[in-house]
């Protein structure tokens, strides 16, 4: 092929210089024939296309790949096999040659074929402050030495592209409230419109054009940040289309391979840092002179204030069971044993699950996010421990009972009694009226005397609390004696002297 050069070298040599044909291919080593076609052409670049294409390697699978090809026409783009997936398909039919010769055919094959026309898009512009993108994409990471599947929401600034990537076992309502605070707290404030697309923890119902019907919970988010949420048309991706390609970036710079990590929260807080130092690394694909850091700092001003996290939960009723306990997402958890038998609100955080009942906490625990787990504060079952002091021999509640160390000893040193369990009953039943620490230092102090038991750390107890100081009572002033009475002994001689005593 003839570059550029050689046809500008072989016209300047013909119209300004004067050579003829014959001197011209010999001064650049070419044929007549090729100089006489630049110079009877007006072309600046002449080009050869293949009518047939030389397949030595693929000519023999072509039809094979074909096949394939056309069964997956009529699929969905997520279904489709790539051309590295056919190339190892046609390796298994006996195919020897190179991934290149598979790639193209692949990529002519599809534009030949193609019976959709290419939806074209406009350039969205942002202006500071005015919007945020929300999205969910699912990862598979390294915790603890178990590959686990991760939930990871991505929430991006509109404008300065500033975002925050956050992992969670779950893609629950909660986890999306606490992605919320987190993301917001991160950015120092909140944008005016969140964009999202059509997730059930927000949108109970599709109505006509935009509109929809949104959870009240999820409306409460929106409230409590003061944002407008946006829900973008179904199957119309490119509404958002910031989050959706991040999704992608993510994945491939901050999850490939594949990460490990320690926690959840220890995987979190690296992401956050890398979240910072890609975006002071990262050049604004508007502003091309600014990085995304730059940007975003120029945008803070225009985010609307936070004054507090929003209380991000998600409420359900709950029965407490016989043993005290509600069940939530495949776990059981203990409650106060003064509900058994009653409905309860259960709230839960995207860390922790907390029972209300009439308006009061009646339990707290960390999630879990295993399965068949039961989760006890043994505390909650002291009321039935006082009833029932054998249970403290092979209650499940008690079985690893994280006590103060004191506890434990006189533990140990009531077992040399017959009714140790009443004992020690006795001795835990204090803790609501004097506070754990300070039944601890009497157990401590009876463990030092030699005298470790009941009565003695009861009396311990006892004479630690100081008294109480008596009750001022102020006299009403229709009460108060005009004139105080004046002590008189002289009348009590007076009155025995006029006493008659009986006599046998």
């Amino acid at each position: 092929m003839l570059t550029v050069e050689t046809i500008r070298k072989i016209r300047l040599a013909a119209r300004v210089q004067g050579k003829s044909i014959r001197q011209i291919s010999r001064d650049l080593r070419l044929s007549r024939n090729t100089v006489r076609k630049v110079l009877r052409s007006d072309e600046t670049r002449l080009e050869y296309h293949r009518e047939s294409v030389h397949r030595p390697q693929l000519g023999a699978f072509v039809e094979t790949l074909s096949t394939w090809l056309e069964a997956e026409q009529s699929l969905p783009a997520k279904q489709r096999r790539t051309a590295q997936r056919f190339y190892d398909g046609l390796q298994g039919e006996g195919y020897r040659g190179g991934y290149d010769s598979v790639r193209r055919f692949v990529k002519v094959w599809r534009r030949e074929h193609q019976t959709t026309p290419t939806d074209a898009y406009l350039p969205l512009i942002f202006d500071p402050g005015d919007a945020f993108q929300f999205d969910w994409s699912h990862e598979t990471v390294q915790l603890g030495g178990v590959t686990t599947a991760i939930n990871v929401a991505h929430i991006r600034l509109s404008h300065s592209r500033f975002f925050l990537a956050i992992a969670y076992l779950r893609e629950s309502q909660e986890m999306v409230f606490d992605a919320h605070n987190r993301a917001f707290a991160f950015f120092g404030g909140a944008c005016r419109r969140g964009l999202y697309d059509n997730m059930k923890t927000a949108v109970t119902r599709i109505l006509r054009g935009k509109e929809r019907d949104f959870n009240r919970r999820f409306e409460e988010l929106c409230s409590h940040y003061l944002f407008e949420p946006v829900a973008c048309t179904p199957a119309a991706g490119w509404e958002k289309g910031q989050v959706e390609n991040q999704v992608r970036t993510v994945r491939r710079r901050l999850f490939t391979p594949q990460r490990k990590a320690e926690d959840l929260e220890a995987l979190n807080d690296a992401l956050m840092g890398e979240c910072l130092a890609w975006a002071k690394a990262r050049s604004h694909p508007v502003f091309k002179d600014k990085t995304v850091w730059t940007v975003f700092a120029e945008e803070r001003p225009s985010l609307l204030p936070v004054q507090r996290p929003f209380d991000g939960y998600a409420e359900r009723e709950v029965r407490v069971s016989s043993t005290a306990l509600v069940s939530f997402d495949r776990n059981r958890y203990s409650v106060a044993c003064a509900a058994v038998g009653q409905t309860a609100q259960l709230r839960s955080y995207a860390a922790k699950v907390v029972v209300m009942h009439k308006g009061q906490c009646i339990g707290e625990h960390p999630r879990r996010f295993g399965r068949d787990q039961m989760v006890f504060d043994p505390w909650h079952y002291l009321p039935v421990l006082e009833r029932k002091p054998g249970a403290l021999r092979n209650g499940a509640p008690f079985k690893h009972w994280d006590l103060p160390r004191a506890l434990q000893r006189t533990l140990s040193a009531l077992k040399r009694f017959g009714d140790w369990d009443r004992q020690f009953v006795d001795i835990l039943a204090c803790v609501p009226s004097y506070g754990l620490e300070t039944v601890a230092n009497a157990c401590d102090q009876a463990l030092h005397s030699g005298s470790a038991s009941r009565d003695v750390v009861l009396n311990l107890l006892s004479r630690a609390t100081p008294d109480e100081a008596p009750e001022v009572v102020e006299i009403p002033a229709h009460l108060i004696l005009d004139e105080p009475p004046v002590a008189d002994c002289a009348r009590y001689d007076r009155f025995c002297k006029g006493v008659n005593h009986a006599t046998r």
